[in-house]
């Protein structure tokens, strides 16, 4: 017998623990090396944990749901085994099973704890909607299975008693009955959910920027008449030649990385006593996904063109919504964008990403009456806001350097001369 014991590596600079999602093997079953074994969810990414070896899985020593730490040992492979059950006998029981109550076009995957939920309360698969990663049935996703059924459709009126005659004039009308309000206060449901370790760490991050950062928050205006008129004008062209559309975004990292040239503590970051000032420009782009928000970098973006820029917002956009993003494409960045505009959002002040010392946050774009030369005008305006830490950037920095997004934005040919 050759034992071969499974572990994780190092997750990463910042990720000291993680939690092991589910088990795609139970002991005793075969296992063929690089098959994937488990699923391990960090405050960043999840990710597949392959098998080390080819043998059986003789025992599970941390199960759905443990906390791991890198080179702990999760699980032992006999290398030199054969697995409990053979070929035939698992063609047997499979031909045993009972039929689905319904064919699915795809195979659905349920997470072991919705599994359980599901067999407890009796709901079935068809009315539930998998929300994880390619479809996983979760069991946040049968709780909301179960509060929707819980949802009465049409409430029956309780019976009426049988019609009585009416009371003479001098009778006093009967008080009304504070009983009968009760119904309205029994169909109150509620959920217990447990924070994913993304969501839990977004949380701590949150709580750790505004304890240890003196954060304000700078705003100003910029016309994006320019940047509209230049997009529609080359968008059609711009496809055609790259392969991507020509968005909105692009134009702020450039007009971003502008601006930090020429305020360089904006790029910067506190560690101590010290201020690290970065000579590169590491941009976080922040992206909703359906764990919760997470940020890419788009590294190097001063070398970077609006086409380079497009296609890897468009990277990250897919690979987000799939969870599949990378420790690596998660990991570093010297300043943060947020744009909450896609959402509808008109204002915000966003809170820094540590150790980062500035957030720039861009919104909707609307229609709006402003003064242009002592005439009122219609112009699509959106409104920036910057929060800085006001430790090491003082408001002269985070204003100019607001400024200089604004300038560059409202002329984008300032850009290419470097104005």
């Amino acid at each position: 017998m050759a034992i071969i014991d499974v572990t994780i590596s190092q997750l990463s600079e910042s990720v000291a623990e993680a939690t092991l999602l589910n088990w795609k093997k139970k002991p005793g079953d075969g296992v063929v090396e690089d098959e994937i074994l488990f699923e391990i969810e960090t405050d960043k990414v999840v990710f597949d944990v392959p098998a080390p070896s080819s043998g059986v899985l003789l025992e599970i020593l941390v199960g759905d749901g443990g906390t791991v730490v890198p080179n702990q040992v999760l699980a032992r492979i006999d290398s030199e085994g054969k697995a409990t059950i053979t070929a035939q006998e698992e063609a047997i029981r499979e031909a045993k099973a009972p039929e689905p109550t319904a064919v699915e076009p795809e195979e659905v995957v349920i997470m072991p704890a919705a599994a359980k939920l599901m067999a407890e309360t009796g709901i079935q698969l068809s009315q539930v909607e998998g929300t994880g990663r390619q479809g996983r049935v979760t069991k946040g996703d049968v709780l909301q299975a179960i509060a929707a059924d819980a949802e009465p459709s049409s409430p029956q009126p309780p019976p009426q008693p049988a019609p009585k005659p009416a009371p003479a004039p001098a009778q006093q009308p009967k008080p009304v009955d504070a009983h009968r309000e009760e119904p309205l206060m029994t169909d109150r449901p509620e959920q217990r959910v447990p924070m994913t370790r993304l969501r839990a760490r977004i949380a701590e991050r949150l709580l750790q920027s505004q304890a240890s950062n003196a954060i304000l928050t700078t705003f100003n205006e910029v016309n994006m008449q320019g940047v509209i008129e230049l997009r529609n004008r080359y968008k059609a062209t711009f496809e055609k030649e790259h392969g991507v559309k020509l968005g909105f975004v692009s134009f702020f990292v450039k007009a971003t990385v502008h601006a930090l040239r020429k305020y360089p503590v904006l790029n910067a970051s506190v560690e101590g006593k010290d201020i690290i000032y970065h000579g590169y420009f590491d941009i976080g782009i922040a992206v909703s996904s359906p764990r919760g928000l997470v940020v890419p970098i788009l590294r190097n973006a001063d070398q970077m063109t609006i086409a380079d820029i497009e296609r890897k917002i468009f990277d990250y956009s897919t690979k987000a919504k799939m969870g599949n993003l990378s420790l690596e494409e998660l990991t570093g960045g010297t300043f943060t964008i947020s744009n909450g505009g896609v959402f509808g959002s008109m204002l915000s002040t966003p809170i820094i990403n540590p150790p980062q010392s500035a957030i720039l946050g861009i919104h909707a774009t609307k229609e709006r009456a402003i003064v242009e030369n002592g005439q009122i005008v219609i112009r699509p305006m959106n409104y920036l806001a910057m929060s800085y830490d006001h430790r090491i950037i003082d408001g002269r920095e985070a204003v100019l350097g607001l400024n200089a997004i604004k300038d560059a934005l409202e002329d984008p040919a300032r850009l290419l001369l470097d104005l």
